[in-house]
Formats: C-alpha cells, sequence, structure tokens
C-alpha cells in the first residue's frame, strides 16, 4: 500500500473515474434490469386471476349461483307460508256505505271480497219497468221484490260482473235501460235480471243489510 502511495507515477485521474463511473452505472443497469424482470414476472404471476378467471374461479361462481338459486326456491315457500290462507281472504269484512250521496237515478261501485259491486238508486220508473214484467218470459225467472229489501225498493244491489263471462256491463244502457255487456252483448234490466244475449243467469246479489235508512253494509246478513 505504502509502494504504491509512494510511487513516482502520475496518476490518470481522468481515466479513473471514468472506470469507476462506468462499472457503479454497470452494476445499477444490471440491478435495475433484474428488479424489471422480476416485477414483470410478478406481473405475469398476479394478471390471469384478475382479468380472466380460472376454471376454480367459475366453479366457484357457479356453486355459489346454484346455492343462492336452490335457496331462494327454499324461501318462496316459506314467504308464502306467512300469507293468510285463502278462507281468510274469502272471508272479507263487511263495508259500510253511505247511501245519503247516491242520487236518486245514481249508481255507485265498489270492491268486496274482491269482487264488484253495483249500487243502485232507481227512480220510481225503473221500480214499475222492474215490477211489471212478466216472468214467464224471463230466462231466469226471479220477481223484483225477491231481489229486494223489503220497504227499500229503490236500492238495488247487485254484483257487477256479467254472468256471461264476467266482463263489467254498462249501467242505464240497453233495450231495459238497466245494463247492458259490451263484449258480448248481454241485456239486464232495472233488476238486474237477464233479458237477452248469452248470459245464463241473473247477476247475483251479495249479503247486505241496512243498519239505517241511509246506511248498508256489504257482507252482513242473507242475500236476498
Amino acid at each position: 500500500m505504502n509502494a504504491f502511495f509512494a510511487s513516482d507515477a502520475p496518476l490518470e485521474a481522468p481515466h479513473n473515474i471514468n472506470v469507476i463511473l462506468f462499472a457503479l452505472a454497470s452494476t445499477a443497469y444490471r440491478r435495475a434490469l433484474h428488479h424489471y424482470k422480476v416485477l414483470e414476472l410478478q406481473v405475469a404471476e398476479i394478471t390471469p386471476h384478475v382479468v380472466e378467471p380460472t376454471r376454480r374461479d367459475f366453479l366457484f361462481i357457479a356453486t355459489g349461483a346454484a346455492a343462492a338459486v336452490g335457496g331462494s326456491l327454499l324461501v318462496w315457500p316459506f314467504i308464502q307460508s306467512l300469507a293468510p290462507d285463502a278462507a281468510t281472504v274469502a272471508a272479507g269484512a263487511p263495508v259500510e256505505i253511505d247511501l245519503e250521496p247516491i242520487a236518486e237515478g245514481q249508481l255507485v261501485k265498489l270492491f268486496w271480497r274482491g269482487q264488484l259491486v253495483f249500487i243502485r238508486h232507481r227512480t220510481a220508473e225503473e221500480i214499475k219497468a222492474a215490477e211489471d214484467v212478466n216472468l214467464s218470459t224471463l230466462r231466469d225467472p226471479q220477481p223484483d221484490s225477491a231481489r229486494v229489501k223489503p220497504n227499500r225498493t229503490q236500492w238495488l244491489v247487485v254484483y257487477g260482473n256479467c254472468t256471461h263471462l264476467g266482463c263489467v256491463p254498462l249501467s242505464h244502457q240497453g233495450e231495459y235501460k238497466g245494463w247492458f255487456c259490451p263484449c258480448h252483448g248481454s241485456v239486464f234490466d232495472t233488476s238486474g235480471r237477464v233479458r237477452g244475449g248469452p248470459a245464463p243467469i241473473n247477476l247475483p246479489i251479495p249479503p247486505y243489510a241496512f243498519v239505517s235508512d241511509t246506511k248498508v253494509v256489504i257482507g252482513q246478513g242473507e242475500t236476498v
């Protein structure tokens, strides 16, 4: 070491520095290249799992989906079991109707137990026309008095669907000014009795009862 420093040979500083810098640069380059290759391998290993699911991933997803569908099939009957049974739904709560706002000649519609009901405030002319019918001419013979409550003949309460196929007939229409069914031409009079067309029977009457002169309860009492 001393001999080296005691040497009279001149130092070529620029040359030596270039060599050292070149060596350092080469080392840094090799290290950078090595890290780049390692990183490239890591990315190559990670990318397939992110971009494109493997067969194992597909089987996992398919199994999960099947489990979800199977679970829904089990849950649906459970939810259905919580709903009220048909008998409870069919029972239906009675509905009270205030008749006072219904003017003479008018008709109101309401639903009871999921079925349409007509309440018609008949005029004196409509009542007379219904009462004067020759019963032998009727397809489904029934006197008007059997279709209304005693002393309440101005009020006609009937189900609101044609007895042919269930269409809703138009009130105050047809030859007898009762109802006319636009679907197949059935005709009913002011008592709701069939007078023409394919309907086989009269408009049925729901159970109802008067609780006062101006109030009626649908779903209470006996049918007329």
